[in-house]
């Protein structure tokens, strides 16, 4: 049997590359938290027992292959569909119009309405299809 000593090894546990690890996913986390919302601004909001929640108004405007115009599926001419968006502007004032129009027609017409929504500085939203 061998009864000498033998001698014992020093174990050493090197830290220094698991610093440079835990630093860099650290600034990887924080610069990650920073894109996620950049424009949200934290807020605790008073609460009510009695409180509603107003929805957002939208209107149909369609255009017709013939040039019909229709808001909320009343036929209306041109010269008079400013005004009635107009009335529909008042009881809501952040409005939408969701616009219908045939594939078919010129853009002009389209572009036409857009001046009028941008005159009442009213969103515009032009309806599409999916595609197949």
């Amino acid at each position: 049997m061998n009864l000498r000593k033998r001698k014992k090894a020093n174990v050493e546990v090197h830290t220094s590359a698991l610093n440079d690890i835990m630093f860099f996913l650290l600034l990887f986390f924080l610069l990650a938290s920073a894109v996620v919302n950049p424009n949200v601004v934290k807020l605790f909001l008073p609460r009510s027992s009695s409180g509603q929640s107003v929805p957002k108004k939208t209107i149909n405007v369609s255009i017709t292959k013939d040039l019909e115009y229709y808001v909320e599926k009343e036929k209306v001419p041109f010269d008079q569909l400013e005004q009635k968006i107009q009335v529909y502007q008042q009881t809501s004032p952040d409005l939408t119009i969701i616009l219908f129009a045939d594939r078919s027609i010129a853009i002009e017409n389209v572009v036409n309405l857009t001046d009028i929504a941008n005159k009442l500085k009213v969103k515009l939203v032009l309806a599409t299809e999916n595609k197949k």
